[in-house]
């Protein structure tokens, strides 16, 4: 064990969606995978946005987090704005092509950003 061993951390975190969700919950993650993120190229899963999901029947609820995503900067917050608008334009299509009748998606917050 050399010095710089106790910085590593001792567990690993896991990739991916947890083990013990229910198999509809782990559906709509694979089928987030598929929303890109056009600023980074990299998924709303991967990228850390997605943080909360419910799945009823045809109904998804999905809360993201968008704070992250807006910079302070104000003249870059209209880009942001419109990069965030586009992410949820493709939740949204996504999702309803893939059978779901009613999706609705929140933020951080719990404020209810879009829904068809």
């Amino acid at each position: 064990m050399g010095f710089l061993s106790v910085l590593r951390p001792k567990n690993q975190p896991r990739k991916g969606p947890r083990e013990d969700l229910p198999s509809e919950v782990k559906q709509v993650v694979a089928i987030l995978t598929n929303v890109i993120d056009p600023e980074t190229g990299l998924d709303i899963v991967s990228e850390g946005l997605l943080y909360g999901l419910t799945v009823k029947d045809k109904e998804v609820e999905v809360f993201l987090l968008m704070a992250r995503s807006t910079p302070e900067c104000h003249a870059c917050q209209m880009l942001a704005i419109n990069v965030q608008n586009k992410l949820l334009e493709k939740t949204l299509k996504i999702l309803k092509a893939e059978g779901f009748e009613k999706v609705r998606i929140y933020n951080e917050l719990g404020l209810l950003l879009a829904e068809e």
